[in-house]
């Protein structure tokens, strides 16, 4: 129909080429969680993989089927699917992926690029940043925001042992110098160079040091008499 609603976004492809090109994406996706791509690009694989996380979540034939058919390396990522990604997925009614935008590639390609990543994964950007933020302020020792806490609450909500997680990750976030004054982190930076030179230095001073020649073994002859006859034998000293 003339000026219908455009379902989705056609990204300057034909049918049998955008399809390629989202199974491609969606299977980086599984593989490493998080993957960098246009804007427009990263909101359609959303969809594709939350609808397979969906079929993760059902762990029936038909889906399995389904599934396979949407990944590239099937063999490789349907036990990635339906066991490491259906387990942590088992108890978020959705909400699979996120996409957080990026600043663009280039200075010649200001084209909009985003992040598109599994929450609740290794590679949850929320989940590090609102920990950095936390350290930041407990260092400094100010108080927490609205907007603070309740990226904290989305990141540990469905999150296995989240809070847990997440008291580890502001005491790393700490000992990275996140909270630090400019000063601290000046002598910081400063001890840091001092011990990289300093190893530099025993490293070239060990290099240059010379190499004790050790004797090589000479062989002598030595005659040794057994029944009725003598034989000569070279005997290393």
């Amino acid at each position: 129909m003339a000026g219908g609603l455009v379902k989705y976004r056609h990204l300057s492809r034909n049918s049998a080429h955008r399809q390629a090109l989202l199974r491609n994406l969606v299977t980086s996706l599984v593989k490493h969680e998080s993957i960098r791509t246009t804007w427009a690009k990263a909101k359609e694989t959303q969809r594709l993989a939350d609808k397979l996380i969906t079929l993760a979540k059902r762990n029936n034939e038909t889906a399995r089927r389904k599934a396979h058919g949407i990944l590239f390396t099937p063999d490789e990522l349907m036990p990635k699917l339906f066991r490491t990604l259906r387990e942590r997925y088992a108890e978020r009614p959705g909400g699979y992926t996120r996409v957080l935008r990026t600043e663009p590639k280039s200075t010649y390609d200001q084209a909009p690029t985003a992040i598109l990543e599994f929450v609740d994964g290794p590679k949850d950007m929320r989940f590090h940043m609102t920990a950095a933020t936390y350290a930041r302020n407990q260092v400094l020792g100010l108080k927490f925001n609205k907007i603070t806490t309740l990226n904290r609450k989305k990141a540990t909500q469905f999150r296995k042992d989240g809070k847990e997680d997440f008291d580890k990750m502001v005491a790393q976030m700490k000992g990275l110098g996140f909270g630090q004054t400019a000063e601290e982190k000046r002598s910081r930076h400063e001890a840091r160079m001092e011990s990289i030179k300093e190893n530099a230095k025993n490293a070239k001073a060990a290099k240059s040091r010379p190499q004790v020649e050790t004797e090589t073994p000479s062989a002598e002859e030595v005659t040794v008499q057994g029944k009725g006859e003598k034989k000569n034998v070279n005997v290393l000293r």
